[in-house]
């Protein structure tokens, strides 16, 4: 399920066995507690804190599961471009009517009676819009979860717009009682994983997300959902190897794996285009960290190859890139001699 998540474009991170929460960070991250951001770990390839360390590069995901078979699979939706609305069933008081839609005045003369759940609160906001209940949405993908709720996976697709998560029960950010968002900063728990309380299944005949209908868009819009974007700066000069840069010799390597990437032009499906791409990409990274090349211009190229094979899916591309870059500054690539 790992590979199949990834090949979609949807970065995965380890969960550990037999729970819904990510693995254990390594001892070193344990007892630093340090940012994810300077963490030299996730670079290195070890699944240090949760989703940060994310990604669709398959060696990784390959290794992470080879290793550890049991361990189930987390999505993580932002860098997925995933808003997942989770909904809940557990056993708890009923609120207030005035606190079961944050925003929404629910007259007296509406009977609340039976209300017990998320799939309750959620029918009635799409009651309330004139809307079919995405609980019931066959058209995209949903998981039924162990404790009994639904998990109804939604593609965003206005990526420059982004969503944060947010739990039913929030005083400050929440779409409905018992119904949770997962969205940039979350994760989602990937079909067929096991837990000891049981399977994450697949329910319904989609496998794949649909977009997210207009109407819930424009409620997570309103409930206070968006993230607003920070203003674009400059952005700090990379310290560069005082080696002296060998473009020539640096080509003669990137090169033909940047043609293998754009001859799957030629192949729709069944050329290996991730793998392909992915290598191309992880050694880039690999010769701009040695300073045989510009990153920036690897990168260009590495986009013209992607784009040039599979136009249609982008977003995926540019994962696929960074994700290699980031693992192949890792491991800088020297070559011997002078061009």
């Amino acid at each position: 399920m790992a590979r199949w998540c990834a090949e979609q474009g949807w970065p995965v991170h380890p969960l550990a066995t037999g729970r819904k929460t990510p693995v254990a960070n390594c001892p070193a991250c344990k007892d630093k507690h340090h940012s994810p951001a300077g963490c030299v770990c996730i670079p290195a390839g070890r699944p240090c804190h949760g989703f940060h360390a994310a990604t669709t590069n398959t060696t990784r995901i390959d290794a992470w599961w080879s290793d550890h078979p049991s361990w189930g699979v987390g999505v993580a939706c932002g860098g997925a471009d995933l808003i997942v609305i989770d909904i809940d069933a557990h056993s708890a008081p009923v609120p207030d009517r005035s606190r079961l839609l944050p925003g929404i005045a629910i007259h007296d003369s509406v009977n609340l009676h039976g209300l017990a759940s998320g799939f309750d609160t959620l029918a009635l906001l799409a009651a309330l819009r004139g809307q079919p209940t995405p609980a019931e949405d066959d058209s995209t993908l949903r998981v039924r979860t162990p404790s009994g709720g639904l998990h109804v996976w939604y593609r965003n697709l206005h990526p420059a717009i982004r969503f944060r998560c947010s739990t039913g029960s929030s005083t400050k950010t929440a779409l409905a009682w018992q119904v949770d968002v997962r969205a940039d900063g979350g994760y989602i728990v990937a079909p067929t994983t096991r837990t000891t309380h049981g399977t994450y299944q697949r329910e319904g005949p989609s496998h794949l997300p649909a977009p997210l209908p207009e109407w819930l868009g424009e409620e997570l819009v309103r409930t206070g959902h968006t993230i607003r974007q920070p203003a674009p700066s400059s952005r700090p000069a990379i310290p560069r190897s005082r080696r002296p840069r060998t473009p020539v010799r640096a080509h003669r390597v990137l090169d033909p794996l940047l043609l293998e990437v754009a001859e799957c032009a030629a192949t729709p499906e069944g050329a290996a285009f991730t793998e392909k791409l992915n290598k191309a990409a992880y050694t880039a990274g690999g010769l701009a960290a040695a300073g045989h090349l510009d990153e920036h211009a690897a990168r260009a190229l590495l986009r013209e190859a992607a784009e040039t094979a599979r136009p249609w899916q982008s977003a995926r591309n540019e994962r696929i890139i960074e994700d290699a870059l980031a693992a192949g500054s890792a491991r800088p690539l020297h070559l011997e001699g002078r061009s």
